[in-house]
């Protein structure tokens, strides 16, 4: 089991989705994203989980807070998605990540192509 994508964005495990959704946010300056609401999964404290909105919006955040098993990004958000992605790129590390993220900047490249091919047609990117 895994998750796959419509375009071509995602075919491997989930947990190797998380991990590189976690190297996004990273590289994107934010906080880590077990922190965040929707991913945080300890006692509700001052400050945890980070709300969403006490960040400088990003159509990263899109990916980030998405669902890992369903669901869909709409067409219209692929594009600004993979703008941000492309300006990520050189920032990730040469080689993988391990457990089934065997090139980082590889499964990088091919999220941001099948969201450009999405975008072209109009379809919004399918997880399932």
């Amino acid at each position: 089991m895994g998750l796959d994508t419509s375009h071509d964005c995602w075919h491997g495990a989930y947990s190797a989705f998380n991990r590189w959704r976690e190297k996004i946010a990273e590289l994107a300056g934010l906080p880590p994203l077990n922190l965040m609401d929707g991913h945080y999964e300890g006692p509700a404290k001052i400050g945890l989980p980070i709300k969403w909105a006490c960040l400088k919006p990003s159509p990263l955040r899109i990916l980030l807070d998405h669902s890992d098993c369903d669901g869909e990004i709409a067409w219209k958000d692929c594009a600004p998605i993979a703008d941000e992605l492309e300006k990520l790129l050189p920032l990730f590390p040469d080689g993988g990540g391990g457990g089934h993220i065997e090139d980082w900047k590889d499964c990088t490249s091919r999220f941001i192509a099948g969201l450009r091919k999405a975008s072209a047609a109009k379809e919004n990117v399918l997880f399932h």
